[in-house]
């Protein structure tokens, strides 16, 4: 089948060299490639930021980007990208009146939301069937504004556009059971909901490989953006703790501006963290590493004896997943994605978010036992193999495409990881209320 992926902000060519590289660009490169891999042709549509960039890009066989042009021809923060997406919107619709996808999978919410409106343009045009939309959002407004509050960056469209999208695709695909639960309160029938996960290389990333050296006795690792929310503050005052009881530990922070660090000291969020490390007298065990490409990622990992992801909250987490193919014990947040993907006391110990006195339990506990580290670790490679493959991904993904082009409509999730606990549903229709 044709498949057209539009996703605004996050380009997949960004992962070539993977310093640029969020969790859409990956999920966006990844899925695509595993669809062509399975005899698909795909085009991916995504803002031209740069000037020198050429039209159309062959990311491997079977996978086309196609820059948009939307706005200058320059890096944009994603917040302010909303005022372009009608032009966006616009060559889409100029695109695809000539050349018709059978379907189209969205990713963020203006994407969406761009994606409908082109929808809607060649629907109008043609006078024909309309071209089925799944939509994938990969963070809820709504979700980042409970925890962020006045923090939250995004336009005040986004409040009424999110749900209007949601409401308006013929399916979303969640990537965890937890945010289908959040795209209920917002009026998505469960009915138009799946769940597919995110996906992790296991062939990149395993157990097997060059370990880095590290510098002490134990090593914790964490990585991600350096954004407040990410939680990086918890996971060093956790450390503090550890090492002010005398254990030799060291601390490796992987993400923030720059390659490998470069721009580090120029970063506002590394300026707090180093100065929180410094405040608690462990900047000696707290190690910046700035953004390191996904093929430099296995050999840090291996590194670990835990790897720490204690986010304020996680839309998924791609992070827990390639340290699971790694082999490494996960400690995780207990919110969004990581309570799918992390099983407690199976792979890892899930933690309070916010809470540097549990993380730092956590940490403590699985230092002192190497043998359920490695039981852990083993039986993590085992869950990202036998779930979390892009393979096995592509393949849910193809299904929910099959059904919409088939005009079958909604796609049923039957599987245990979709329900929630009696619990956690209360909660969200608490929130709903």
């Amino acid at each position: 089948m044709k498949i057209a992926m539009v996703s605004e902000h996050a380009s997949p060519l960004a992962t070539l060299g993977g310093v640029d590289a969020g969790g859409q660009n990956v999920h966006v490169a990844e899925l695509s490639g595993a669809l062509a891999d399975r005899g698909h042709q795909v085009t991916v549509y995504t803002r031209r930021d740069a000037a020198d960039l050429p039209v159309r890009v062959l990311l491997r066989p079977g996978v086309e980007v196609v820059h948009v042009d939307a706005g200058p021809a320059r890096t944009v923060p994603k917040d302010e990208l909303f005022p372009y997406m009608g032009t966006f919107a616009a060559v889409l619709a100029a695109e695809w009146f000539v050349d018709r996808p059978d379907v189209v999978h969205a990713h963020f919410w203006m994407s969406g939301h761009a994606a409908l409106e082109a929808v809607a343009q060649v629907q109008a045009r043609t006078g024909g069937v309309r071209i089925p939309v799944a939509q994938t959002f990969h963070a809820l407004g709504v979700v980042k504004r409970r925890h962020q509050g006045s923090a939250d960056t995004s336009p005040a469209e986004r409040e009424w556009v999110e749900p209007a999208v949601g409401r308006s695709v013929d399916q979303v695909v969640a990537t965890c059971s937890d945010e289908a639960f959040e795209l209920k309160a917002l009026g998505v029938p469960l009915q138009r909901i799946s769940v597919v996960p995110c996906g992790v290389d296991v062939e990149t990333f395993r157990p097997d490989g060059p370990v880095e050296e590290r510098g002490r006795t134990h090593r914790v690792l964490t990585a991600s953006r350096l954004v407040q929310r990410k939680g990086v503050g918890t996971t060093i005052a956790a450390v503090a703790a550890l090492v002010h009881e005398g254990r030799d530990v060291e601390l490796v922070v992987v993400g923030g501006a720059g390659v490998a660090g470069a721009d580090l000291p120029d970063d506002p969020e590394y300026q707090r963290l180093d100065a929180l490390a410094r405040s608690l007298g462990i900047r000696e065990h707290v190690h910046f590493r700035g953004q390191l490409g996904q093929h430099d990622m296995p050999a840090v990992y291996r590194s670990a004896d835990v790897v720490v992801c204690a986010p304020w909250y996680e839309p998924f987490g791609i992070v827990p997943l390639e340290a699971m193919a790694c082999g490494r014990p996960v400690i995780a947040s207990s919110v969004g994605g990581l309570i799918d993907t992390v099983v407690e006391d199976a792979t890892g110990l899930h933690v309070p978010p916010r809470d540097e006195e549990a993380v730092a339990t956590a940490i403590g506990t699985l230092l002192e036992d190497p043998e359920r580290r490695e039981a852990f670790g083993a039986a993590g490679r085992d869950r990202a193999v036998a779930r979390y493959t892009w393979q096995k991904v592509a393949a849910e993904s193809e299904r929910v495409y099959d059904r919409l082009i088939a005009g079958g409509g909604a796609v049923a999730d039957t599987r245990p990881s979709a329900r929630r606990s009696p619990r956690r549903t209360a909660t969200t229709e608490r929130t709903a209320r």
